[in-house]
């Protein structure tokens, strides 16, 4: 037995998917401790947009380490933190003529979602929060409530409340759905809040992925997008984007809303902000709300992550130009055309997404786990996510090299084909 094996929590669960011992990394490719190679189709559910070990924040982060920079420092002041933010500022939210503010938590996607919930109940005095079917919004027990996955609230304990959950509006229909039942649905729900005699209260925040990751890739529509934003305006409720997945570039843009003509009071953002891998989380929130924050309401050890203030830095700089973004059009264009015969020889496949976030429903979670085993088994990392984990989640490194990207989805399509001609 390893030591993994004999010591490490039975609550374990991607380790089980690839039982190999990583050892090095580089962009878009791990390594085994055997020197075994394989293509990175996964790269740590979206914190690695930048690729592993990126030499020009791998190099910052040196520097910063061999100069004494302060790594641990709470919610103080640091030359790390002031440079991140001013870089922040200048390159994303001028551009965007956003005024919000910046608030850093203890360093997960899920602490950031607790924090937009706790002020958006501050700030309205109400307690419910409309959250959508299939969304992920983290562990913690109020990012829970709003989590539909049952298998995840299982674990919860204790009941999971004031959260309700209403359908997803998806830009095609997804499983179990019919054509427009977003839209049906938030007008039913409309009617029901405005009715005085209904017994529903109005929400606190309407909480909201634009394209729901683990969920299993469903990207909303926009006509619905803004039927949402404006119920939220008519409602008085906070309008709530959870960003942490599908944000910093990931979609072609910076934020995967910036398309979409919309203005949320609060903007969740972790994983790929940090840049290198190193935690960091953040929620953008506009100064109207954030004035309703008294000093240390919401805190944490580990909100002053100076590593990842550096290495963020030089994230931040792959969008002072559009180099980056028009490379991951040109990409997202290119996992379409590659997909495209293995999606015309079995008219079961979807395939859905957004830029380099795409997701292969192959029709169950059998299916879909045999396919992601051959993968792995011939040098591809990629993940299975959604309703039964019956969809393949394309999610590379928006650096990945064109022949790793080329090769990830050979080794992709001949698992597919291969696995649906024994299912056949």
């Amino acid at each position: 037995m390893t030591i993994f094996e004999q010591r490490e929590s039975a609550i374990r669960g991607y380790s089980r998917v690839y039982p190999v011992v990583f050892d090095k990394a580089q962009n878009s490719r791990q390594t085994d401790d055997q020197g075994k190679e394989y293509i990175d189709f996964f790269a740590g559910a979206g914190v690695l947009n930048f690729g592993h070990n990126n030499p020009l924040m791998k190099q910052a982060m040196i520097d910063y380490l061999q100069s004494d920079g302060v790594l641990h420092s709470l919610d103080m002041q640091t030359t790390a933190k002031a440079e991140f933010m001013q870089a922040f500022t200048d390159i994303i939210l001028k551009p965007r003529n956003m005024p919000h503010k910046m608030q850093f938590m203890g360093p997960t996607g899920t602490n950031a979602v607790e924090a937009a919930m706790k002020l958006a109940r501050r700030a309205t005095g109400r307690t419910e929060i409309l959250a959508f079917s299939r969304g992920f919004h983290g562990m913690t027990l109020g990012a829970l409530a709003a989590t539909a996955n049952q298998y995840f609230r299982g674990a919860a304990g204790v009941p999971l409340t004031y959260v309700s959950h209403t359908a997803f509006g998806c830009e095609k229909p997804c499983v179990g759905c019919k054509q427009n039942c977003g839209l049906d649905s938030l007008e039913a729900l409309r009617n029901r809040y405005l009715d005085p005699s209904s017994g529903l209260a109005a929400p606190a925040a309407i909480l909201l992925e634009t394209i729901q990751a683990e969920g299993g890739v469903n990207v909303a529509g926009k006509e619905w997008i803004k039927k949402v934003e404006a119920l939220a305006k008519e409602l008085g409720a906070v309008l709530i984007i959870d960003d942490i997945q599908v944000g910093c570039g990931r979609t072609g843009s910076y934020f995967s809303f910036d398309d979409l003509d919309i203005e949320p009071g609060i903007v969740c953002l972790a994983k790929g902000i940090g840049g290198a891998g190193t935690p960091m989380a953040m929620n953008l929130v506009h100064p109207d709300l954030d004035k309703l924050w008294s000093p240390g309401e919401h805190t944490g050890t580990f909100r002053g992550q100076n590593l990842s203030f550096v290495a963020g830095k030089v994230a931040l700089s792959y969008f002072k130009n559009d180099e980056l973004m028009s490379e991951v059009k040109q990409k997202t264009e290119q996992m379409k055309e590659a997909l495209q015969p293995l999606l015309k020889s079995d008219s079961s496949l979807q395939l859905r997404g957004k830029g380099m976030v795409m997701g292969l429903d192959v029709g169950s979670g059998e299916r879909a786990s045999a396919i992601v085993q051959k993968c792995f088994k011939d040098g591809l990392i990629i993940a299975a996510c959604g309703t039964g984990g019956r969809v393949l989640k394309l999610i590379p490194p928006l650096t990945i090299p064109q022949e790793d990207l080329v090769a990830g989805l050979n080794i992709l399509i001949n698992a597919t084909r291969s696995v649906m001609e024994e299912a056949a």
